[in-house]
């Protein structure tokens, strides 16, 4: 370290370190600081892009003094070097803690004044040169990014959150490199980017250096430490680390395995792919409780949740597949985000794609029985769909004029539609096209940063197509198509024609959308599959011709169509009782999303589709359209079923998955059918059976039960009403092992309370943003305050709820806004809060648009339900 880091005598939580760490001398801001205009709150882009352009060869040198107690406030120490090409202007950092978390400040070894102001520190120009510069600032830091639990802590700072905890130039565009210093308790471990340099003991504490890392943004910058268990393997000579806090020595044995075999995997193929090896040295990972995320792309060191990475033997085999989805999709992002990385948030949507699309590509030879394709249609259209078919849908690609507000731009828009539309897009230009332009585009941006345009360039001049023109329909327009079957037939029933016609569902636009379809036509004699690239309004399917008895005809038949599908009358009837006939797995899958879809656009009634999958559920032998068929039925029951409806259908529904339970042959399949069953029981008999399983006076043959699992059950008891609630979540409590586990369960345990009073205390307890850190806990608590059992009690809490949102966006302690306002309204279709939503948006025409699309998107199904249940 540079010496005007290291000069002078070092206080590190009261012991003298002399040498080892920082000068943390008690100085505050100036009597009389300098008065530039005040920077505007969060990072604009106006701020990032003038920054961009007068900062060069970016580095940090962090330090940070780690105490045992997360009570105790964190000391830390910035040294910011970088070279200023212009020195005309204040220089503005980006620090949320504010001036008294500012202990001192020097620029090129002098202290001078500055002022703070909007979560900046401002330094005049008069202490200014353009020449290369050195910022130490000593500070406190911010704890809200710190994630800080009494054992262990992670940093989260995606999107624009390193400045909650240290000054910086939080904005993607200005990649850096790192070193980091950590003091810590004697019994902590930690990893960060770089690799670990040194590590002494000194007076009860341990030093750890790390090595320097290369030019990363920002929100990739990250570490955690804590009391911490590390498995390690070494896969094609390069050394893999995994920490957690699982007191399970078993299921760590299950798993560890799996998991460095498939992150192994990930790398080799994405290193294949790309012509480009990995960038960052080493490769650790840590497995965190109840994370935030399913993963974050720290490079040498992802996080993970840890309940999705370490399995029970009751996992389904979606589950098997989402762990291998989310350690290729994090692995993916090492060159697509981390490499190169997108300029400005707007672009944000750019890294998930890829890494969605590439996970999709490299979990396939791992999975070599699974239907791929199957599986591709599963996991990304219902989830786009679920957002696309709303009034709050919006544009893949998304203005941004300021950081503070690019939370709000992630959700299933960028994680699933996108993949498909890269799809689509890979199959306009062919698979080595797309490869070969995008090897060029990791090539010539490596460590820097890009933007879409930049990639539709390159991709542009390997096409004869017009990608500009494309791209603007699908990345830069909201929404999908409307595509309807025109079938004309002659006398004797022979096909004329066989057209598809779309049309832009939204009023005043005449959008055009090009895709190619896969067109399953079915007849009493044959079923024939048709290419087709859908490219104008109308356009024919002329090998259709001649065809005679048609029964069906399916445009999602391959499982490519994305839109809105309107089936014939014909081709309704016979899907709702003949979906068994249909041999391909892939086409099964893509008519259930169809049904569904025609559900919800009141074409198909509920009891039509419940009746539908009740009927074809013990003919399906694919798990992975098992799974959508029981999370079909359930939404449908809780969602689309008055209660009275819901109370006569329960005994049959609850025989289904009884039945299936049964007849399935595998722990996987079995947990299907139990995670159904469980989630929807209703009769006294059934609920006496799931309190039996949960007691373990009654074993499921063939489906060994974690405490995961009798935790679940023991919080749909409770939700249930069943006599002794109470006790059976005091029971339960005491028999949770894992503390991280034990903690969450007494978190959410009051939102379960028979006493309404409890309940309330505990929503009320939400407004402070203290009780809102832990978002997967909060989520989770507020689904069961909002079960659809306790809707008529809960609907008082759905106003709060959404006047809380803009607070919450603020925060940021809820990443996700849109999971707040999904767990506040997934339990209601009464008129009555279908009313207070509206009236809501309606009383606030300025209302911020993307919390206003967050709304709409979360109150959909509710405005379809009361549409459904109350047609008058």
């Amino acid at each position: 370290m540079a010496a005007s880091i290291l000069s002078g005598r070092v206080l590190f939580s009261h012991i003298a370190l002399t040498g080892c760490f920082w000068l943390a001398t008690a100085c505050g801001p100036p009597a009389a600081p300098m008065r530039p205009p005040d920077p505007e709150p969060g990072i604009s882009l106006a701020l990032a892009t003038e920054r961009a352009r007068r900062i060069r060869d970016l580095r940090y040198e962090l330090s940070f003094d780690i105490p045992p107690s997360a009570s105790d406030p964190i000391a830390g120490r910035a040294a910011i070097r970088f070279s200023l090409a212009d020195a005309s202007q204040p220089l503005v950092l980006d620090f949320a803690p504010g001036a008294d978390a500012i202990h001192s400040l020097t620029v090129d070894g002098a202290k001078v004044p500055y002022t703070t102001a909007a979560n900046h520190i401002v330094i005049d120009v008069t202490h200014l040169k353009a020449q290369d510069t050195v910022v130490d600032i000593t500070f406190r830091a911010g704890e809200e990014a710190l994630n800080r639990n009494p054992e262990f802590l992670y940093t989260l700072f995606v999107p624009a959150r390193a400045h909650l905890t240290f000054p910086c130039f939080d904005q993607p565009d200005l990649k850096a490199r790192y070193t980091l210093r950590l003091a810590l308790p004697p019994d902590w471990t930690a990893v960060a980017n770089g690799a670990e340099s040194t590590r002494t003991e000194a007076h009860g504490r341990v030093l750890v250096s790390y090595s320097e890392t290369a030019p990363i943004s920002t929100y990739l910058f990250g570490f955690a430490a804590g009391q911490f268990q590390t498995e390690t393997a070494v896969r094609r000579g390069r050394t893999l680390r995994m920490l957690h806090r699982e007191t399970d020595a078993g299921k760590v044995a299950r798993n560890r395995d799996a998991i460095f075999d498939l992150h192994d995997r990930a790398l080799a193929w994405l290193e294949g792919y790309t012509a480009i090896p990995y960038a960052f040295g080493k490769f650790d990972f840590v497995m965190i409780p109840s994370f935030q995320f399913s993963g974050m792309e720290h490079p040498g060191a992802v996080l993970y949740d840890a309940s999705s990475m370490l399995l029970d033997p009751s996992a389904t085999e979606n589950q098997m597949l989402n762990r291998a989805s989310t350690i290729s999709h994090e692995t993916a992002h090492m060159w697509f985000g981390d490499l190169v990385t997108m300029r400005w948030f707007d672009d944000v949507w750019i890294k998930e794609v890829f890494a969605n699309f590439m996970a999709a590509k490299i979990v396939n030879p791992s999975f070599p029985h699974i239907d791929h394709d199957l599986r591709f249609l599963v996991a990304h259209y219902p989830a786009a769909y679920g957002v696309d078919r709303t009034a709050g849908t919006h544009p893949i690609r998304q203005s941004l004029d300021n950081l503070s507000h690019a939370g709000s731009q992630y959700g299933a828009i960028i994680y699933q539609k996108a993949p498909i539309v890269m799809r689509q897009l890979e199959r306009l230009l062919g698979e080595a096209t797309m490869r070969d332009g995008l090897r060029d585009y990791l090539s010539r941006f490596r460590f820097g940063n890009a933007t879409w345009l930049d990639l539709v360039r390159i991709l542009d001049d390997r096409s004869d197509r017009d990608l500009a023109a494309w791209s603007q329909v699908w990345v830069e327009d909201a929404g999908r198509p409307t595509i309807a079957t025109v079938l004309e037939r002659d006398a004797g029933g022979s096909v004329t024609d066989l057209a598809l016609v779309q049309t832009d569902g939204q009023p005043g636009r005449h959008l055009q959308w090009i895709e190619a379809l896969e067109v399953l036509v079915g007849a009493r004699k044959t079923v024939r599959l048709f290419p087709v690239e859908l490219n104008a309004a109308r356009v024919s399917v002329p090998d259709a011709r001649g065809m005679r008895d048609v029964q069906f005809v399916l445009p999602t038949g391959g499982g490519l169509a994305y839109g809105n599908i309107v089936l014939d009358d014909d081709s309704r009837r016979y899907l709702l009782h003949g979906v068994h006939e249909i041999r391909e797995p892939l086409t099964r899958g893509a008519v259930w999303i169809t049904l569904w879809e025609e559900l919800l656009e009141r074409r198909v009634t509920p009891d039509a589709f419940i009746d539908a999958v009740l009927g074809m559920l013990p003919r399906e032998d694919v798990q992975q359209n098992t799974q959508l068929m029981v999370g079909y039925l359930r939404d449908a029951y809780w969602r689309f079923l008055e209660p009275g409806a819901r109370q006569t259908r329960a005994p049959a529904i609850e025989r289904a998955m009884r039945d299936g339970l049964a007849r399935s042959t595998t722990a996987s399949a079995k947990s299907t059918y139990f995670g159904g069953f469980r989630s929807m029981v209703q009769t006294t008999a059934g609920v006496q059976y799931l309190e039996r399983v949960w007691s373990r006076t009654e074993r499921i043959p063939g489906l060994p039960l974690a405490e995961p699992d009798e935790v679940t059950m023991a919080l749909d008891l409770a939700v249930r009403g069943v006599p002794n609630a109470a006790a059976i979540l005091d029971e339960q409590l005491n028999r949770i092992a894992n503390p991280d586990r034990k903690a969450r369960f007494a978190f959410v345990m009051p939102a379960l309370s028979a006493s309404p009073e409890t309940r309330q205390q505990f929503f009320a307890s939400l407004s402070d943003v203290a009780n809102r850190r832990r978002e997967p806990w909060v989520i989770e608590a507020l689904t069961y305050l909002h079960h659809p059992l306790r809707a008529s009690e809960s609907a008082a809490y759905v106003q709060p709820s959404l006047e809380l949102l803009q607070d919450i966006q603020r925060t940021g302690d809820i990443f996700f806004p849109r999971n707040w306002i999904d767990a506040t309204l997934s339990g209601h279709q009464s008129r009555q809060v279908g009313h207070l939503v509206r009236q809501f948006l309606d009383s606030r025409p300025d209302y911020p648009v993307r919390l206003r699309r967050i709304i709409l998107q979360s109150a959909d199904d509710l405005f379809r339900a009361i549409a459904m249940t109350s047609p008058n």
